[in-house]
């Protein structure tokens, strides 16, 4: 099967002729993976930012056996269930309060598509349809469709290729005050530069609260996204909040925007929201925007996924839900951050090493050079943990059920890694 794999399957981020290594997982459980050859794995990725609760986690089980006894999935159009129901009840009482109505969809980089949908036809229906560009920070990513490349970086990104052919979007330098540093004004300046200028044809202003993630891992300061709220505000742009990946408890609050007390026009989430189970997301927003879109032509919001609202997805996310705010997360969250700066501090002396930071359950090393993912997966693996680098950075998000000793032997994986590599 091995071949299978090596010659057909194209996998994320790599080439069809020069593929990187791949390893086959037979099974996973807690924070472990468990390989084909035997070995187990501390997983410090939660499989992209999602596995909140660790893998084959019994409820969450549950809550899929006994949806899929009724049914697995019915389409969303004219019909509705009790887990789309109850999930939409979950979300609406721990998200901002502005936020009133839930559209579903299929994974991230759609919930992003459809926030900037929302975003265009709101202010069509208002009467602006002069109104269609977007404005972003550098340094950040919303995901691999067309609309939601446009507005990753143009140049770090990953998607600098397609350029030419993506919507031309407005972009201003990411701020230079860190999370754990001073506030500086002036990080204001291209904004506000930008709004005087061009609010006229501007729809909405697209940010990942706090966390810049697969753009950079940068964690910027909370002021400046309290001022741009603000500014948004003033020349009647809407804010959009990216918060697929730092949503439910990652950053160390439920959502990123907490840190900013800043309540978004939109809002999206995917990724932790089925606990890792599936793909799923959900873009929510003000009765504001739901109102005038559905009491102007063409009164309806032109989406709809065939698997919009997966019941099995529903059920699964609400049970994900559960369980976090059941738990003592906040404290939980605290105690990996602090492991995790202490662990990993010690690498900000090696030679190699640029710079190292932690926020939350989110820790990084940015390492001097890019690394070669050739050389260094495998290591990573020798020394017993998943992690997944990119460019100059080694990142670890482990699942929020990972133990001190756990934590630890994720940290000696990395630090040995890195010594071995460099």
């Amino acid at each position: 099967m091995n071949k299978i794999d090596k010659n057909h399957i194209w996998h994320p981020y790599s080439s069809a002729t020069n593929p990187l290594p791949t390893f086959e997982i037979v099974g996973a459980k807690g924070v472990y993976l468990e390989l084909a050859t035997g070995e187990k794995i501390i997983d410090g990725m939660s499989s992209w930012w999602s596995v909140i609760h660790g893998y084959n986690n019994p409820r969450l089980n549950a809550a899929l056996h006994t949806q899929i006894e009724k049914f697995s999935h019915v389409m969303f159009g004219g019909l509705t269930h009790a887990p789309a129901m109850q999930l939409t009840q979950k979300l609406l009482s721990i998200v901002p309060q502005n936020l009133q109505h839930v559209f579903y969809s299929d994974s991230g980089s759609v919930a992003v598509e459809v926030a900037m949908k929302m975003a265009m036809q709101y202010n069509y229906a208002a009467g602006r349809p002069q109104k269609q560009s977007f404005a972003t920070i550098r340094g950040g990513y919303h995901g691999d469709t067309w609309n939601a490349m446009s507005v990753c970086d143009p140049v770090t990104g990953m998607h600098s290729l397609f350029s030419r052919s993506l919507p031309c979007q407005f972009f201003v330098s990411r701020p230079q005050s860190t999370f754990h540093g001073e506030w500086h004004e002036e990080d204001l300046n291209e904004v506000r530069e930008l709004f005087e200028t061009q609010h006229k044809t501007i729809a909405a202003f697209i940010v990942e609260p706090i966390v810049q993630g697969a753009g950079g891992m940068y964690f910027y300061h909370p002021q400046f996204l309290r001022e741009l709220a603000k500014l948004c505000k003033e020349y009647d742009i809407l804010l959009i909040a990216d918060e697929i990946a730092t949503g439910f408890g990652r950053s160390g609050k439920l959502f990123a925007c907490e840190y900013a007390a800043v309540q978004p026009d939109i809002m999206c989430t995917g990724k932790a929201l089925t606990g890792g189970y599936m793909s799923f997301a959900a873009t929510l927003c003000t009765s504001e925007i739901a109102y005038t879109i559905s009491n102007n032509p063409p009164f309806v919001f032109m989406h709809g996924p065939t698997f919009m609202a997966n019941p099995l997805a529903c059920a699964v996310a609400c049970e994900s839900i559960n369980l976090l705010l059941e738990s003592s997360w906040q404290k939980n969250i605290q105690r990996i951050e602090t492991q995790l700066t202490e662990l990993l501090q010690p690498l900000a002396m090696h030679h190699a090493v640029a710079n190292v930071r932690v926020l939350g359950a989110i820790g990084v090393v940015e390492m001097k050079e890019a690394v070669d993912m050739h050389r260094i997966q495998p290591l990573f693996v020798e020394n017993g943990v998943w992690l997944r680098p990119f460019g100059k950075l080694i990142y670890t998000m482990p699942p929020y059920c990972i133990s001190d000793e756990e934590l630890q032997a994720l940290a000696r994986g990395i630090m040995r890694t890195i010594t071995s590599y460099s």
